[in-house]
């Protein structure tokens, strides 16, 4: 069965796109209907008041099957997990040929019908955990439930010129065991192709079946029993799921994060009236020169404010704001050209009292516009 299973899942990958996405998982209500072939293993009976050649009691024989087919239809309820259950309503028929090890020589004909439910559990084998991405989906599932069989009836002519018959319907419990794959057709999401190999028994138990002697002492009434009966069975189907899970996406991609850039903007603060560095502002200034050399910098701009107070009010308090703007930006340039960044990178400018970063009333002494912008470019 191993090799059956692997021979099958080749043929499908190699029938299968090469772009083919992997198989999807059954979340939720499905269907299922099949058929193939179905081996029947010959069947050990007992008969009972000398039914079977017209005169002796307790005689036991084997009927042979040949060919014949299966039928099944089934609805389910996948879990997502690639659990599933399904009830399953079965038919199978069978043909019989021969029935061996009897006294005398004969020849047989007839056939068997067999019909029933059972109940199955069945795992879907996901591939992707294996590292294989293909739509196939191997499973794997057992079941187990009730089967009748008939008989149609089944003949023997005997060369002692005894005509027995078989015929009857009895019931008992069935299982099965069961091996197979699906294919997901390409863009239909649900709908799949299924292939399986099924080995079911049943024991009946119910009851006997009829077996009618005709011969020279008359009609002989009696019964048949038979023990286990197996099926071989090799199907395949169409299987549609109505809700079925898409797989997971492929995990994202790890993006490394880029490392953080220097500011490109640095602001010194100043003492009211004062264009003097103190020691903080000389630590700003050491980082931006530190920074110009680590960042791609063509030039370097040194933008110096004053808030709107002034020492001088008027017209002249203006004028004298912008000079005081001018020589704090001078003062942040000296201290940039000792930190080693090259005088004729350095741009000034001195904009007094306007752009001020804290708006404020007239007059009105505000550290954070005390400032010198320091913006690398």
């Amino acid at each position: 069965m191993r090799l059956r299973s692997t021979l099958l899942a080749t043929a499908l990958i190699a029938a299968a796109p090469v772009a083919a996405s992997q198989a999807s998982t059954i979340t939720g209500p499905y269907v299922d209907l099949g058929g193939g072939y179905n081996l029947m293993q010959d069947q050990h009976g007992h008969f009972s008041n000398g039914t079977l050649e017209g005169g002796q009691t307790g005689s036991r024989a084997r009927l042979r099957h040949k060919d014949g087919f299966t039928g099944r239809g089934a609805v389910g309820w996948g879990f997502g997990n690639g659990l599933r259950a399904e009830v399953e309503g079965v038919y199978n028929y069978s043909q019989i040929n021969h029935l061996r090890a009897t006294s005398a020589p004969g020849s047989t004909s007839g056939s068997t019908q067999e019909y029933g439910g059972l109940i199955n559990v069945l795992y879907d084998i996901d591939l992707t955990q294996f590292g294989i991405n293909v739509p196939v989906t191997p499973y794997v599932g057992v079941g187990a439930g009730y089967l009748w069989q008939h008989f149609n009836p089944v003949q023997t002519n005997f060369a002692n010129g005894v005509v027995n018959r078989i015929g009857g319907t009895n019931g008992g419990f069935a299982y099965q065991g069961i091996v197979g794959a699906a294919y997901d057709i390409p863009g239909v999401p649900g709908l799949a192709v299924t292939a399986d190999y099924r080995m079911m028994g049943t024991t009946f138990t119910d009851g006997s079946f009829r077996s009618t002697s005709y011969g020279p002492m008359g009609k002989i009434a009696g019964n048949a029993n038979f023990d286990h009966a197996f099926r071989h069975q090799f199907n395949v189907g169409i299987r549609y799921a109505f809700d079925t899970a898409p797989p997971p996406p492929p995990p994202a991609p790890v993006v490394v994060p880029p490392a953080p850039t220097p500011a490109r903007t640095y602001l010194v603060f100043f003492d009211w009236d004062k264009s003097v560095l103190t020691s903080r502002a000389r630590e700003i200034v050491a980082q931006a020169a530190q920074a110009s050399t680590h960042v791609q910098t063509t030039r370097i701009e040194v933008n110096g404010y004053t808030d709107n107070s002034a020492a001088h009010p008027g017209a002249r308090g203006e004028k004298y704001n912008m000079g005081l703007s001018i020589r704090r930006a001078d003062s942040v340039k000296a201290e940039l050209v000792r930190d080693g960044v090259p005088a004729n990178a350095i741009d000034i400018h001195g904009y007094g009292e306007a752009h001020p970063l804290v708006p404020t009333g007239p007059n009105t002494r505000e550290p954070q516009n005390r400032r010198v912008e320091i913006i690398l470019h």
